[in-house]
């Protein structure tokens, strides 16, 4: 939320020719306790100086010479990429304000100045972009997360399986409304523990951790490549891969049992150059499995 202080520290700069208008506008602005004022009587600097402090308000006069306000606003808009113009326009002219709104300013005060009037449409006026700037903050914050929790997930299913569901014709046109589905009869559940791990990494500092995590994942991974083997997942200390899914193989049980063994090797091969001996748990189980594309293009996995 937007607290008083935030709105009373928005950078503010007043864009006026007659020199006389800047000093009252500032006066105003710094009995109201605003901190953070600028200004200039060169309307060719405002985008400049834009560019330099991002400004979250601009009090701009239409009527200058040279360059009018309406100019300013125009070259604004080609450094605003966000498409929130934050300008309060300066006028005497009535038939102005409706032009100077549809060139996009977002509000106006007039001339001569009322104190009620300019302090209450600054206020406001500095809510909203502040507000906006906090809402743009965090659609970039969710949007970076949903891109990383996306990246996440690719990274932990089978590359072959995730590249034939997005290879279906209406997951790659991005029409699809409901789900894409596949579907395998029996494969085999490979999985894979660490016993007391927790114990283990108690007396472990992060250092070594991410060393052994680093080494067991390379081990177990090694073998991975062979036909009909998906890793599925390798979190911590637990790991699991999918035997016959996407390159069915009539002997998924045996292909199961040799992975299994290829890992309880690594682990040996580990425990012997290792003061820490590392103990693992291995499960198998068969059954159906059933691969979809939802509607926001998440690819999952019923078991």
């Amino acid at each position: 939320m937007i607290s008083p202080r935030d709105i009373l520290n928005g950078k503010i700069l007043i864009v006026d020719d007659q020199e006389a208008n800047v000093m009252l506008l500032e006066q105003m602005l710094r009995g109201a306790h605003y901190t953070t004022i600028s200004s200039t009587m060169d309307p060719n600097l405002v985008c400049e100086l834009h560019l330099t402090n991002h400004y979250d308000l601009i009090l701009l006069d239409l009527l200058m010479p040279g360059m009018d306000g309406f100019q300013v606003m125009e070259n604004l808009k080609e450094i605003e990429t966000g498409g929130y113009l934050p300008v309060l326009v300066i006028t005497a002219q009535p038939n102005h304000k409706l032009q100077a709104l549809k060139a996009g300013a977002k509000d106006f005060v007039s001339k001569p100045f009322d104190l009620a009037e300019v302090l209450l449409r600054v206020h406001n006026m500095l809510e909203v972009r502040l507000l906006h700037l906090e809402m743009k903050q965090l659609y970039e914050r969710v949007a970076a997360e949903q891109k990383v929790s996306q990246r996440l997930l690719l990274n932990v299913l089978p590359s072959s399986l995730a590249k034939r569901l997005e290879g279906h014709s209406e997951v790659k046109a991005g029409t699809f409304s409901e789900l894409v589905t596949e579907s395998y009869a029996e494969v085999t559940m490979l999985f894979a523990d660490v016993l007391a791990f927790t114990k283990f990494t108690e007396g472990t500092s992060a250092e070594v951790l991410l060393g052994v995590f680093d080494e067991l994942s390379a081990r177990f991974d090694d073998p991975a490549g062979k036909p009909g083997i998906d890793r599925t997942r390798t979190i911590g200390n637990a790991y699991l891969a999918s035997i016959g899914l996407t390159d069915p193989v009539a002997e998924h049980t045996i292909q199961a049992s040799r992975k299994a063994l290829d890992i309880v090797e690594a682990v040996d091969r580990f425990n012997v150059h290792s003061r820490y001996k590392l103990k693992l748990r291995i499960g198998l189980d068969i059954g159906a499995e059933v691969s979809s594309v939802v509607p926001k293009r998440k690819i999952t996995y019923d078991l």
